[in-house]
């Protein structure tokens, strides 16, 4: 099957499919519909599978895409994926609404599919004798970590709260992951394109900059797992801000309004510190129009940018021109929609902020709905220049 032909096809199948799912149920639950009791409560389900369901199934797929490429080694295909796939599938149906799986059976299903990717990637890492590729899989389990506890408190393996803790410490994780990815790969698309034209542009590096701005979101996330929702953390925050702001503003992103598979990718990086700077807001102004901050930093920035390397990967990866179409664009926009809705709609609908929930949430809907339509058959099928993978 083409589909277990590479390891990035069924896990960012897995996450397109996961997204819609995880927010669309949400919003029925919002719009009256009663949901049946499952492992975890209604609105626990739904932060759970967006981090351990959608988020996770794209870190997955980009190491099972990325992993390959640097080690320089065949692509993951084959019994080992499908076991993989399997275990992520039932981890899922596990933690349903309505599942009868008892939480403890549940948590310990939902745990198991990253530490089994990252034993899967392991040996090539070691064989490769590069340290600095440890990085992305190292924050994988940090990820991870933070989804350990926060089922460690719904299934009662620990006394201490870790649900808010725990699901900050996978969006700071997340974020992080999406810092250094994107702070490599941004630019050097970017370049790349740009010397293609009859204006070329060269790289514009701001000495200590770039080093800062990842070493101040790594701050921001460690801060954040000592004194969440502190001074300090919005401190840190503010900085951060400031300096992947200064980051982006060197990689030429005015010049990439006519390639939408580009300009999406500086859109989704300006994200970040955007989310840092309402975070800052709200945590040292006490701004109640910044309090869903967290949102925008994943709905928006770390969402928009899995989105955005999931569509260009998959062009690239399965034979195609790295050309989005037309309802991929109206995909981009309308998930950065549901994104700003769901930060700032409070502040604008205060009397009924379940309107702009149910909107955010049908824009988000809609949004994978197209991409499901443009890159399923794409997953699903052969490469369109019939090379193996």
């Amino acid at each position: 099957m083409a589909l277990f032909t590479h390891g990035f096809r069924p896990f960012f199948l897995m996450s397109a499919l996961m997204a819609p799912v995880a927010v669309g149920v949400w919003v029925l639950a919002l719009s009256g519909l009663a949901l049946p009791d499952g492992p975890l409560p209604p609105m626990r389900w739904h932060a759970h599978e967006l981090l351990a369901g959608f988020v996770a199934a794209a870190m997955i797929g980009f190491l099972m895409s990325a992993i390959p490429n640097w080690v320089g080694r065949r692509g993951y295909s084959g019994a080992p994926l499908v076991a993989l796939a399997c275990v992520f599938l039932a981890a899922r149906f596990a933690m349903l609404p309505g599942s009868p799986v008892p939480i403890g059976v549940a948590a310990v299903l939902a745990l198991v599919p990253l530490p089994a990717t990252l034993l899967l990637v392991l040996p090539a890492l070691v064989k490769a004798k590069a340290p600095r590729l440890f990085g992305p899989p190292a924050l994988v389990l940090v990820f991870w970590s933070g989804q350990l506890m926060m089922l460690a408190e719904e299934a009662g393996w620990s006394a201490a709260p870790g649900w808010a803790t725990g699901q900050l410490l996978m969006g700071d994780a997340a974020l992080l992951l999406v810092v250094l990815i994107g702070g490599r790969i941004v630019p050097s698309f970017t370049l790349n394109a740009l010397r293609k034209t009859p204006q070329p542009a060269e790289a514009r590096p701001f000495p200590g900059v770039d080093r800062g701005a990842i070493l101040a979101v790594a701050a921001v996330a460690l801060v954040d797992a000592v004194a969440p929702g502190s001074v300090a953390a919005g401190l840190v925050a503010a900085l951060a801000a400031v300096l992947v702001a200064l980051r982006l503003s060197r990689w030429n992103g005015s010049r990439t309004l006519r390639w939408p598979i580009l300009w999406v990718l500086h859109l989704a990086y300006a994200l970040i510190p955007l989310a840092l700077a309402i975070k800052a807001a709200s945590l040292l102004a006490g701004a109640t129009w910044a309090s869903a901050w967290l949102h925008l930093q994943l709905a928006g920035a770390v969402s928009l940018m899995i989105v955005a390397v999931m569509t260009r990967a998959t062009l690239g990866h399965t034979g195609r021109a790295l050309v989005v179409s037309p309802a991929t664009v109206a995909a981009y926009v309308l998930l950065l929609a549901a994104a700003l809705l769901r930060a700032f709609s409070g502040t604008v609908l205060a009397e009924d902020d379940r309107i702009g929930l149910v909107a955010a949430g049908l824009c988000w809907v809609g949004a994978f709905v197209l991409l499901l339509a443009v890159y399923a058959p794409m997953l699903l099928g052969p490469r369109a220049d019939a090379a193996p993978g």
